[in-house]
């Protein structure tokens, strides 16, 4: 008899064989996991690993667990019903005790050091820090499957909802024409700093610091590097193809989605069919749109029938003016709270929720303004530069920085605002496992390219 995923955690539960969970990163998106995770059944949280060992206590204490943590070792805390805490995550990865880890740093270079220590354990990775898989995903996966683990896309975060929304359209017999997300977006957002991102989200200072809220991260989301990031991981696990200039943010609610997002020779805006994009929840004059789906994700696909159209405004598919083209989309994403359904597929099915099986998009690095030799990048949702998305091949050809490079290096070139960074542009980026999974990425998709 197949049982269900949740039917088989209760009988884990039940026999008393819980799975292992230990988690790296505490803030936000960990912090609400960990508030579902502790009445999941069949899993229990072991171990977890932060640099600030306050917050890591006040994340527990915030999620509802009852437990106290620990810091003499795994094995000293599961005899005393703790939680194992270390403020190395490496130690927590290599870990060969945990069943599956999860990487929720948000720091793209740690994100990778965690991955494959966890590799090498036989860890399954949840990976949340989706810059990491953006940044090399492909080598990265090489080594989870290596290592006979899975490496997967967190559920909550978007492209793990948008390759869920992508797959059930294709298996259905329908030709994806674009897929993406929503956001808050006016051009003037790309200049954006940790100094303006308040203003822009209307809260003050005073108000956003009571919150705990980091404005570097919330930056990101602001000045389009994030969703630059979360379409270059989706189009590398789908396939799907990335604009060749940049998302272009069309301001476009839900009952129109299907008739912006189309080829333009049908009507629509995109250059070609397959496409990722990102829809802006702001008219360009900064007004709200009535139907925007700033939280949610979307999928345009297409009929190959009269009966299929027929069907579609039978049943209240929304559609475009040719009834050819409809859209299907989902308002929210849960974040952190429904983490859990890429843990249980990990660990029950060895499967993933989304990863990445090729290099089509990159993230790369473009001046917020005009740049001057010595000036140090300050890297994803800082002030000086923004993550735009293009095509693999056109980051190949220009040797772009990735973002999720362009911390702590020095300009050897002025940079006008708008531009590029290339990597003949920086000082030598420091040699790291991400540097090298990069690298081994880009030689790979340059040797492809010539089969």
């Amino acid at each position: 008899m197949n049982l269900d995923l949740t039917d088989r955690l209760i009988k884990k539960q039940e026999e008393g064989r819980l799975f292992r969970i230990g988690v790296i990163g505490l803030g936000k998106f960990a912090t609400m996991f960990l508030s579902q995770a502790k009445s999941t059944p069949g899993i229990e949280i072991t171990a977890i690993a932060d640099l600030d060992y306050k917050k890591a206590k006040a994340s527990i204490r915030t999620a509802g667990f009852e437990k106290d943590i620990n810091t003499s070792g795994f094995n000293e805390a599961q005899a005393s019903n703790q939680i194992w805490y270390t403020d190395s995550g490496i130690d927590l990865a290599e870990c060969d005790q945990l069943d599956l880890v999860i990487e929720a740093t948000g720091n793209p270079e740690a994100a990778v050091d965690h991955c494959l220590a966890a590799f090498n354990a036989k860890s399954h990775v949840v990976l949340v820090t989706v810059e990491a898989d953006v940044l090399c995903g492909p080598a990265m996966i090489k080594r989870a499957n290596d290592a006979g683990v899975i490496c997967s896309m967190a559920y909550g975060d978007q492209p793990a909802l948008i390759c869920e929304l992508i797959d059930r359209v294709k298996s259905s017999g329908f030709e994806v024409i674009c897929a993406g997300k929503g956001t808050k977006y006016l051009p003037v957002y790309h200049k954006s700093t940790p100094s303006t991102v308040w203003n822009y989200y209307g809260l003050s200072e005073q108000e956003a610091n009571a919150g705990g809220l980091n404005p570097k991260m919330f930056n990101s989301f602001l000045d389009g590097t994030k969703s630059a990031i979360e379409m270059g991981a989706l189009a590398n696990a789908t396939g799907l193809n990335v604009p060749n200039d940049g998302l272009l943010f069309p301001p476009v609610g839900t009952s129109r989605l299907s008739n912006v997002l189309k080829p333009k020779e049908f009507g629509g805006i995109l250059a070609s069919s397959g496409s990722v994009e990102v829809v802006s929840s702001l008219d360009r004059n900064g007004e709200d749109i009535p139907d925007n789906l700033r939280w949610g994700v979307f999928v345009v696909f297409k009929s190959d029938s009269k009966y299929t159209e027929q069907c579609f405004r039978e049943y209240g598919v929304p559609v475009d003016d040719s009834g050819e083209y409809a859209a299907l989309w989902r308002p929210i994403h849960l974040i952190g709270s429904e983490l859990g359904f890429s843990v249980a597929t990990a660990l029950l099915d060895n499967r993933s929720t989304g990863s990445t099986k090729m290099f089509t998009g990159d993230a790369v690095s473009v001046a917020k303004r005009n740049l001057k030799v010595g000036e140090i990048l300050d890297g994803e949702g800082g002030t000086t530069v923004w993550g735009k998305l293009i095509p693999a091949s056109k980051s190949i050809t220009l040797n772009a920085l990735p973002i999720g490079l362009a911390h702590n290096v020095k300009l050897l070139n002025d940079i006008p605002e708008g531009q590029v960074v290339s990597q003949k542009d920086i000082s030598s980026i420091s040699e790291s496992n991400a540097y090298t999974l990069r690298k081994e990425m880009e030689a790979d998709f340059i040797e492809s390219q010539k089969n």
